[in-house]
């Protein structure tokens, strides 16, 4: 097939989409989590069976499940312009494979990222609701080794660019960039790095109790703040680590 037909069958789809997924938002509405959402969550905790979830499913999907979808699939359209960025919603159901010892997870998440590696891996922009509270922001949690050498390569060798896209990432949402740190930093070939050569991983994330702002409506505007405020930091760090 030529070229310039599939580039528009793709553009078609792709538009397509978008226009399933404003519709989808039209349709959904977020109210707002409950104090009931943490009482499964604490419940599910401590009480992970197959019996106690069974009787408690339709809390889990009205409390839990059902205002999560809403909220992502109100989220996501505003983030359809950045090509291959996918929103995904976590399931509760933990992969038996790996955590034999428990069934269901006591969070429940979205990210934004691209394909790619194992989640953890790659960058992303997320929230994540848990029977303590919330937390939101931009995550780089357990990134390859080589890909942070990259990163740190990539920075100094265009430091104001990195800089300048921290900067205002840190300003518009209000949180700062953190990692875990290294007993003994790297060598750092400009102090305003030092933070890269400090740390094994990134994360700028907003950690918060449960509180008003989880049990509103106006905790959906707030994610979108952040998350487009962190959205160009996330892009160059995504393309920096597939160059």
């Amino acid at each position: 097939m030529p070229s310039f037909i599939t580039a528009s069958l793709t553009a078609a789809h792709e538009l397509l989409i978008r226009e399933s997924e404003e519709k989808e938002r039209m349709n959904m509405d977020f109210n707002g989590f409950s104090p009931e959402t943490i009482d499964f969550l604490w419940g599910i905790r401590f009480n992970n069976n197959r019996e106690w979830f069974n009787d408690n499913k339709r809390l889990y999907q009205t409390a839990l499940y059902e205002p999560m979808k809403a909220l992502a699939a109100r989220l996501a359209p505003d983030f359809a312009h950045v090509q291959g960025l996918r929103l995904r919603v976590s399931r509760i159901y933990r992969d038996q494979r790996m955590h034999p010892s428990t069934i269901y997870k006591d969070s429940l998440w979205f990210c934004l990222r691209h394909d790619g590696e194992a989640w953890l891996t790659q960058p992303c922009l997320c929230f994540e609701i848990r029977p303590e509270g919330y937390r939101y922001g931009f995550l780089l949690w357990a990134p390859r080794a080589a890909a942070m050498d990259g990163l740190r390569a990539s920075a100094a060798a265009r430091p104001e660019e990195f800089l300048s896209l921290l900067q205002r990432a840190e300003e518009r949402s209000g949180i700062r960039l953190e990692g875990d740190r290294y007993r003994r930093p790297k060598p750092c070939p400009d102090e305003r790095l030092s933070l890269l050569y400090s740390v094994k991983n990134l994360y700028a994330l907003r950690d918060a109790p449960p509180d008003a702002l989880l049990y509103s409506p106006e905790l959906e505007g707030e994610l979108r703040r952040v998350l487009l405020a962190w959205l160009p930091f996330y892009e160059y760090i995504q393309k920096t680590e597939n160059r």
